[in-house]
């Protein structure tokens, strides 16, 4: 019996048993590599051709509503890798070759992964809206976290109240920790007092509990000092334990749950068309970036004369950017640069394009900007579940035929 038969067809596309066998062994490979345990091989066969199945009735709708991929779009995402990988293309590329792996295969790979993120943008995103409720639980719930992070030091004297008090007892100690509270509150030294009141084992470093996290401490303490300065006294507080009168004695600096890391950037952009290809677009802009760097030439005065965007008679100048706010090969490189790098020229949807990141800073979003981030993040967690409903509504328009393998 022939090892290599066709075990399923999609449209009029064929998914052969070699495909499946080799994308599988790829899987074992990677997945040794990282040391992880592989599935049992028939598991793997029919995950690997179920993923097969869906990878081809998505492409096959992609060319159907013309969402497409360029050559310089692939160039670019092999580009990535490569930089991802500290290599150049050519490191790269010689060795997948010594691995294998045939590079046509692996840049058709690269082409048809750019179509299916290109279609689920397209297709999933637009079916994912987070109401404004799940947006005003999200933004609490951040805040939230980001207080529970933030560092605390505390000092605390400790009016014990034994297990078995009398209801007259809790008063005498009730009592007696609102007298040290308004001592303390006018002015006598807090240590002082925690050492010659408190119950409390740390009374010997004057009531001092440390700087630790909120989450670390008890959340009835951290309720009762939230919004209250530095050097505020507070109490007395009821626990299990007795009355505690606390003081502020340290916030630690922490970012706000609002505080977002913006880039200020600017860009060279050409088109490439009629004339110009990609890679002669690519070639004038590394003799640009090759100029600048050598002092011979002024990155805002190239893009005045060169660029093809809307921001050149800026030049190039695209502003104070928040994350998200470019497309992802564009934002990826960027990200990557310090302040005052230029990119090598990297390939865009809208073009070829040279950055410089000029800086960064952390500010405050406004209430705007905070539900829009917002609005992101749900649309992140809730991707997976969209898609896979729309993935079996691809699915279930397709035609898909499995074969049984010959006998």
């Amino acid at each position: 019996m022939s090892s290599d038969f066709i075990v399923a067809v999609v449209g009029s596309e064929p998914i052969t048993n070699l495909e499946v066998t080799l994308r599988a062994q790829a899987i074992e490979a990677q997945l040794r590599q990282q040391g992880q345990s592989t599935p049992p091989r028939e598991q793997l066969l029919s995950e690997v051709l179920d993923q097969l199945i869906q990878d081809k009735t998505q492409l096959q709708w992609a060319r159907e509503i013309g969402v497409q991929v360029s050559d310089a779009d692939v160039s670019q995402a092999e580009d990535n890798a490569a930089e991802r990988a500290q290599m150049t293309p050519e490191q790269l590329r010689t060795q997948l070759e010594r691995s294998g792996v045939v590079l046509k295969q692996w840049r058709q790979d690269m082409r048809d992964q750019l179509t299916l993120q290109r279609l689920r943008e397209r297709e999933v995103t637009p079916r994912i809206r987070p109401t404004d409720q799940e947006i005003d639980q999200y933004l609490r719930e951040r805040q939230t976290q980001q207080e529970a992070r933030q560092a605390l030091n505390l000092a605390q004297i400790l009016i014990a109240v034994p297990d078995d008090a009398t209801p007259q007892q809790i008063a005498q100690s009730e009592a007696q920790a609102r007298e040290v509270f308004q001592r303390a509150q006018g002015g006598e030294d807090f240590a002082q007092l925690a050492r010659s009141f408190s119950a409390a084992a740390d009374r010997t470093s004057g009531g001092q509990m440390g700087m630790r996290p909120q989450d670390r401490y008890p959340p009835l303490f951290v309720e009762a000092v939230r919004q209250r300065p530095v050097g505020a006294v507070v109490g007395p507080v009821r626990s299990g334990a007795g009355f505690h009168v606390l003081k502020v004695l340290e916030r630690a600096a922490a970012d706000s749950a609002a505080t977002v890391v913006q880039t200020h950037a600017r860009h060279i952009l050409l088109r490439p068309g009629g004339q110009m290809s990609v890679n002669v677009a690519r070639a004038e802009l590394t003799r640009m970036k090759r100029a600048i760097e050598g002092g011979k030439a002024d990155f805002a005065q190239l893009a005045r004369e060169h660029s093809q965007d809307g921001s050149a008679s800026a030049g190039g100048d695209l502003g104070w950017a928040n994350p998200g706010m470019f497309v992802p090969e564009f934002e990826e490189v960027m990200n990557r640069l310090g302040p005052q790098e230029i990119s090598d020229p990297l390939v865009s949807r809208f073009g070829v394009h040279l950055i410089q990141v000029l800086e960064r800073r952390k500010t405050e979003m406004s209430v705007r900007e905070q539900r829009e981030l917002a609005r992101n993040a749900l649309r992140e967690s809730k991707f997976e579940e969209t898609f896979q409903t729309w993935a079996r509504e691809v699915r279930g328009r397709a035609y898909v035929e499995l074969r049984d393998p010959p006998q």
